[in-house]
């Protein structure tokens, strides 16, 4: 697929990119290799396979939540800076 000069300057400026001609000539080029590389991948056959949802195998090792000891809101905010009696105070970051 060809992409001509006046598809890359749309592109770009949807894009915000900004750059000269002779690159936009070397941009034409390349998005015009890519897009024919993805309409070569479109060409094969993946009926009966499974799309991934990660290209890692890894697999995640979960524990099983336990109720255990915590902190009550007293001894949480004992060593804060600022506190209010059951709340921290933190300086304000919005006006």
């Amino acid at each position: 697929m060809k992409i001509d000069k006046d598809s890359i300057k749309k592109i770009a400026h949807l894009a915000r990119l900004e750059f000269d001609e002779s690159s936009a000539e070397k941009m034409s080029k390349d998005m015009s290799q890519i897009l024919d590389w993805v309409e070569q991948l479109n060409e094969v056959d993946t009926t009966g396979i499974e799309p991934l949802t990660t290209m890692s195998s890894e697999v995640n090792v979960m524990r099983e939540d336990k109720i255990g000891k915590h902190l009550g809101h007293e001894a949480g905010l004992k060593n804060a800076p600022k506190s209010d009696t059951d709340y921290f105070r933190v300086p304000k970051v919005l006006e």
